[in-house]
């Protein structure tokens, strides 16, 4: 009988700290304090740039050497500092506009 009731107790306690971990879930999710919005944004954006590395197969191409991925990146910034800028752009962003058709074709049935 008192084993019973333990185990009754300690289930219990377990629905409720689930319940508990349910709700400061919730209110984390919805929390639409300014500095809550813009970590959220900031958070959406970082993970949306590293699905471009991954998409652009630098984590593969380069064996995940973080440094040599770093290096393109210190080097592409280095390019768009020069005086070609709005020309190396203007590549890039028709070369990547091109590859986001290729892959949206790709993914149709």
């Amino acid at each position: 009988m008192l084993a019973e009731q333990l185990a009754k107790t300690l289930a219990a306690h377990k629905r409720s700290v689930q319940a508990r971990n349910r709700l400061l879930a919730h209110r984390a999710r919805h929390d639409m304090r300014d500095w809550r919005v813009r970590r959220r944004e900031r958070t959406r954006q970082l993970i949306e740039l590293g699905r471009l590395i991954a998409k652009a197969e630098l984590i593969d191409l380069t064996d995940d050497d973080r440094a040599a991925i770093y290096g393109l990146l210190i080097e592409a910034a280095t390019k768009l500092k020069g005086h070609n800028r709005d020309q190396q752009l203007l590549l890039w962003r028709r070369r990547g506009t091109r590859e986001f058709a290729q892959n949206q074709l790709a993914k149709r049935p």
